[in-house]
């Protein structure tokens, strides 16, 4: 590492393990190593990158006076050529392209597998462009490079485990997580990749005992203990337990500090919404934290979760405003930055639904998810964060009487989710409509048995 006392360089491998176990230490310790070396180039790397992977406007903002004042001091084409192509990377996110950035840290993880901070930062670029194979491969690819006997294997492990669940391998991406676990019992990507796989699988059973075992290990002391509680809270509804959903929603996610805690609190009150469960107070507190943070258009899926929350307040006006100033940022042609492509492609068809829902014009809402369903992945997230519009809308078909629509819907669900008890309510409400009682009766008792089964381990 060029430019870089040997204390910096410690700060800067200290921050790489703090990035890995997603601890708020990293910042002080990728602080502490510009504090002591503040032209060291990776230095300069890695807090750009946490500046601009936070989906956060200001951090982004920040992010980039700061790297473009460090370019102006220095050279570089004196820099090593693995520098230089993280140069490139950053440079590329700073201008709003995602995808190029991902290729080009790509090209670097090809060349240097065990380069960790291209790994993880390409993970998280895979995340936020929803690209499934590339979180899948991305790690796999770099896997036969690093030893079992490597500090960081585990949380590689964790990363690949995540990939694998996002890519529907569910099998391997248990076995996969539950071993990077085992290496690190605080592991919260490899504790999270576990409970993904259980999620899409249905097993909300196994899932809560999972979290249940080990909730020192994931609900304290990282960026993501909020999100984690999310995952319980999923499991939670899964048995039709609203109060101790709420529960947790008051003592975790009503006071969220960031985009990525927002969001968590919006979708799981939108779920509830969905099922005519109206958190008005809830709502109001979530939608007042959301206008500073989308006053500029930045990322697409922060954009839905605001939409939802000023639906959910009843500040429809709000949500409309939010969606003509997206129009406006697409209407311009902006080359190469990835969020317009999601916003014109995705965001923008899913807020207009949400809307839509929200003021009961469920047809109007069908018709604009439905040619987009296959493809929600473009603005980012995962499966189980997505499928709030999937459930968007199956229950905006069942209100609109798009009867063969909703049929086809809560066939999929149950087909690849036949222990889900929510898939089976909503084939419950389906034979309603068409005045099936006997099939609905026989769904409604399908989806308590398997609540109970669950519970009675639990």
């Amino acid at each position: 590492m060029t430019g870089a006392s040997a204390a910096a360089v410690r700060h800067y491998d200290r921050a790489i393990d703090e990035l890995l176990h997603f601890r708020a230490e990293v910042d002080a310790e990728a602080n502490a190593a510009l504090a002591e070396s503040p032209d060291f180039p990776m230095g300069n790397v890695l807090a750009a990158y946490l500046g601009l992977l936070t989906t956060e406007v200001e951090d982004a903002r920040t992010a980039r006076v700061r790297f473009e004042a460090f370019l102006r001091r220095i050279d570089a084409t004196a820099l090593l050529p693995r520098e230089r192509a993280h140069l490139a990377a950053v440079r590329a996110l700073l201008g709003g392209d995602f995808l190029t950035c991902g290729a080009l840290l790509a090209e670097i993880t090809t060349a240097h597998p065990r380069d960790a901070l291209a790994l993880i930062a390409g993970h998280q670029i895979d995340f936020f462009t929803g690209d499934a194979r590339m979180l899948r491969d991305r790690v796999g690819g770099a896997l036969t490079s690093w030893r079992a006997d490597d500090r960081h294997y585990g949380h590689l492990l964790g990363m690949y485990a995540f990939g694998l669940e996002e890519a529907g391998h569910y099998d391997r991406s248990e076995e996969v997580g539950l071993r990077a676990v085992e290496l690190n019992p605080r592991d919260v990507w490899g504790i999270h990749a576990v409970a993904h796989t259980y999620e899409m699988q249905g097993r909300f059973g196994d899932g809560l005992r999972y979290l249940d075992a080990r909730v020192p290990d994931w609900s304290t002391g990282t960026f993501f203990n909020v999100h984690s509680w999310w995952h319980y809270c999923l499991y939670a509804l899964e048995t039709g337990d609203v109060a101790r959903v709420l529960a947790i929603y008051d003592a975790v996610l009503a006071d969220g500090q960031s985009c990525m805690e927002l969001l968590d609190a919006a979708a799981l009150l939108w779920r509830l919404h969905l099922e005519g469960s109206d958190q008005h107070a809830r709502w109001r507190a979530l939608a007042d934290a959301w206008p500073a943070r989308v006053a500029e258009p930045f990322y697409a899926f922060n954009d839905m979760h605001a939409v939802m929350s000023y639906v959910g307040a009843g500040r429809v006006g709000e949500a409309e405003k939010l969606i003509a100033a997206r129009e406006a940022y697409v209407a311009e042609p902006r080359p190469g930055v990835t969020n317009r492509e999601m916003t014109l492609r995705v965001g923008l068809p899913v807020c207009r639904a949400i809307v839509a829902f929200g003021r009961g014009e469920y047809e109007a809402a069908v018709e604009l998810l439905l040619p987009i369903r296959h493809r929600v992945n473009e603005f980012g997230g995962s499966h189980a964060q997505r499928d709030a519009v999937q459930r968007t809308l199956l229950e905006a078909a069942l209100r609109a009487g798009r009867r063969e629509v909703a049929r086809v819907l809560v066939s999929e669900r149950i087909g690849v989710r036949p222990c889900s008890p929510y898939n089976w309510l909503k084939q419950a409400a389906l034979a309603d409509t068409l005045g099936d009682a006997a099939v609905a009766a026989v769904a409604r008792d399908r989806a308590g048995d398997l609540a109970r089964a669950a519970l009675r381990d639990c």
